[in-house]
């Protein structure tokens, strides 16, 4: 008897109501057995069907009969293609731009077209960095609204390039930040 409460029977892959009334079933059954021992026999085996029943469930959760919230088999999982992600991304842009006006369509196919999404995001990731963006205009404001004092003050007219130059500067000295910024966590890290 004590050797069969030892040596549980691995549960085949069921669904998990199937696995809930065999579970059921077994606790009823070693309970049945357990009510001819006496009082003290009778809670061990008790405690010990409830491990068991405890133990086929975790079981049945690792070999995948453990049912998701609605009562259904867990989904194998499976593995997407670049292909089929590119389908999907054109039905998605498809369905969308359907959607669109004629203007809004038209405009949307050229900017999600393959060669400019391309030479877009290099353009991201190379000249409008956000650190250089930002240093570009926080240099252009200072140096304009200094430049735009002291002409005020002196009598001086600007010519309106100093926008541009100070914007352009601000936007190098950003480009320079962010690379030795990259540069530093590099060699941080690698030590």
């Amino acid at each position: 008897m004590a050797e069969q409460l030892a040596q549980p029977k691995a549960p085949e892959s069921k669904g998990s109501q199937e696995i809930a009334e065999v579970a059921g079933e077994r606790l009823k059954s070693i309970e049945n057995k357990a009510e001819k021992f006496d009082e003290g026999s009778q809670e061990r085996a008790a405690e010990h069907a409830r491990k068991q029943v405890e133990l086929e469930a975790v079981f049945a959760k690792e070999q995948g009969g453990e049912a998701q919230s609605g009562g259904e088999p867990a989904p194998a999982p499976t593995m997407v293609t670049k292909k089929q992600k590119q389908q999907e991304y054109d039905k998605t842009m498809k369905e969308m731009q359907s959607q669109l006006s004629k203007p809004s369509r038209t405009f949307s196919k050229v900017i999600h077209n393959p060669t400019v999404e391309k030479a877009s995001e290099a353009t991201g990731n190379t000249i409008a960095r956000p650190n250089a963006i930002l240093a570009g205009s926080m240099c252009a404001f200072i140096v304009v609204l200094g430049l735009y004092a002291a002409a005020s003050y002196f009598g001086f007219r600007l010519s309106g390039f100093e926008l541009i130059g100070s914007f352009a500067l601000g936007w190098l000295l950003g480009i320079v930040l962010d690379v030795l910024r990259v540069i530093f966590i590099r060699r941080r890290s690698s030590l």
